[in-house]
């Protein structure tokens, strides 16, 4: 995802000489689907051809060994380099630039234009859901509505009342209509402030929702790699922010880029690493010395914080205190992922996203599976709650509903709200008959 917007800029500066062709080698079963991966096509707003290579055999053709690799080719079909790993843009436009000189002198740099069909649909309202948060003391709900770069703010029924974005992908302060931002996820709310995780920006925003105005209070636009120590929130770079949960005057951010979660101050807004050395992978201990692995949803109890680790496909907790610690309930390590209800290490998940936590119990969108699971961090036990564990878009009775990597959960007055992203709706479950609806939004 990371690699994603500097393509972009390289493929509008050299529109005639460079042609990319992305090969999706896949590690979840879920993500080996074609509608899954159009999908994901659509979400990452990808403009070149995608090659489904479902059974490995271009990952082993070019001997790949990481995610991401580039495999640079020359006009001649000849591979003249590889690159494993995350790449800055001037690095990559600086070798871009030699390599069109080079073949340019040599005479074989074909100029002439490709056009791709380019495979869209209409989404309707919304479009790709991440997040949502429903706030019972005030009727309110809020809707990342991600690929539409806003967030929209209704009644508990479903009756809008706000628009925060102008809908343009941009870092833009200022009132609710002319604001921008790029692929919001998670929210919080503390009072009337709705702090967001703006995460292809990687900033968080502030939007006061009685005075009608967005600021930036963490992140420059820019994607950094800190991974320990502290600094002043606008001028320390984030990376992939993706969910956010506010504690006694505390932001806490899971960090999805470094592989960790953040805290914020609120009152001076210093920002840094709160749990997770940086590495990926699943490692319980102290915060500084365990751990994460890309994690995306992000809930607390009040005593500890509880995450969606996505890349293990697991649950773990962090305590809410300088000298705890990090803790799995289920979930095993970064290749060992499934279907599977029962208690500890028969667990099994697939990159579950989304988290809320209700009663003592934890609420998860197991979204490679597309189900809704309960997680019980008492008995390290999680059972399907809703959900067929196919893809689809069908209301009903929790066993027979069916959801399409649903990715964010929350819970007001009995009732789930679920955002359903890749069917690009708000379903709503209510605990008390297991029925799954479909949220009517109005005035939108």
């Amino acid at each position: 995802m990371h690699v994603f917007p500097q393509l972009r800029k390289l493929e509008k500066k050299y529109a005639n000489e460079l042609v990319v062709i992305g090969v999706h080698s896949a590690k979840f079963p879920n993500e080996k689907e074609v509608e899954n991966l159009r999908n994901a096509v659509w979400r990452h707003d990808l403009e070149h051809p995608v090659v489904n290579d479902a059974d490995f055999q271009v990952w082993q053709q070019y001997a790949c060994r990481a995610w991401p690799t580039l495999m640079f080719i020359d006009p001649e079909g000849k591979v003249i380099g590889k690159h494993e790993g995350e790449i800055s843009y001037e690095p990559f436009d600086q070798l871009l630039g030699q390599m069109v000189a080079e073949f340019d002198t040599k005479g074989v740099l074909d100029r002439t234009p490709l056009r791709f069909h380019l495979d869209r649909e209409p989404t309707g309202p919304l479009s790709f859901p991440g997040k949502v948060l429903a706030d019972p003391a005030t009727d309110r709900l809020f809707i990342s509505d991600s690929n539409h770069n806003r967030i929209i703010v209704t009644s508990l029924d479903g009756a809008v009342q706000q628009v925060i974005g102008s809908g343009s992908v941009g870092l833009n302060d200022g009132d609710l209509a002319s604001a921008s931002f790029n692929h919001p996820q998670g929210v919080a709310l503390v009072g009337d402030v709705l702090y967001v995780a703006d995460t292809e920006n990687h900033a968080i925003r502030r939007v006061d929702l009685a005075a009608g105005t967005v600021e930036t209070i963490a992140g420059t636009g820019n994607q950094g790699h800190m991974r320990e120590g502290r600094g002043p929130g606008r001028t320390t770079e984030l990376n992939s922010p993706w969910d956010l949960v506010a504690h006694n005057g505390t932001l806490y951010a899971a960090m999805a880029g470094t592989h960790q979660l953040w805290s914020m101050t609120l009152s001076d807004s210093r920002i840094g690493p709160y749990a997770g050395s940086g590495r990926e992978a699943l490692i319980d201990g102290p915060l500084a010395a365990a751990a994460l692995a890309q994690p995306s949803g992000l809930t607390t109890d009040g005593t500890k914080l509880y995450f969606a680790d996505s890349e293990t496909s697991s649950i773990r907790s962090a305590d809410l205190n300088p000298t705890g610690r990090v803790g799995t309930i289920v979930g095993l390590d970064l290749f060992v992922f499934g279907d599977m209800d029962g208690s500890e290490h028969n667990v099994r998940l697939q990159h579950p996203i989304g988290i809320t936590y209700f009663e003592g119990t934890l609420y998860v969108a197991d979204t490679y599976n597309h189900k809704i699971k309960r997680v019980r961090p008492a008995t390290r036990s999680a059972f399907t709650l809703l959900g067929t564990g196919e893809p689809g878009d069908r209301d009903g009775r929790g066993d027979q509903a069916m959801f399409n990597e649903p990715s964010g959960l929350s819970m007001a007055n009995g009732r789930i709200y679920i955002a359903d992203t890749n069917n690009h709706r708000v379903r709503v479950a209510d605990l008390s008959t297991n029925e799954v609806s479909t949220l009517e939004l109005r005035g939108l």
